[in-house]
């Protein structure tokens, strides 16, 4: 799922490049630079494996940030799942059946 090692050549550049930044650019900026480096890349490598692993829908809003779900999956989307009650055969989605008040059912996806 993950490749470490292009992970490593992607952090051992950024910390290559971090230097260079530190010795080029005078002390408050180079320091500066060096942790928005750090604090970029990480990001930017993680959005770019979720879109990897979503399927390429990087772009959307609703695949991800503060309105998704557990594990980065949206709770609005995909299919409802529904039962059907072991009595009397009826399909709902509440806890008990609303026709006899039985809790054995089964789960339809």
């Amino acid at each position: 799922m993950i490749n470490y090692k292009s992970y490593l050549i992607f952090l051992f550049a950024s910390l290559a490049v971090s230097i260079g930044l530190q010795m080029v650019l005078p002390f408050p900026y180079g320091l500066v630079a060096a942790l928005a480096l750090f604090i970029g890349f990480p990001i930017f490598m993680r959005k770019r494996m979720m879109s990897k692993m979503r399927g390429g829908l990087g772009g959307s809003s609703s695949s991800g940030g503060f309105g998704s779900g557990l594990f980065g999956q949206n709770s609005d989307s995909g299919p409802k799942v529904k039962y059907q009650c072991l009595i009397c055969q009826k399909v709902y989605n509440a806890r008990e059946c609303p026709r006899c008040g039985s809790s054995m059912k089964r789960a339809m996806f």
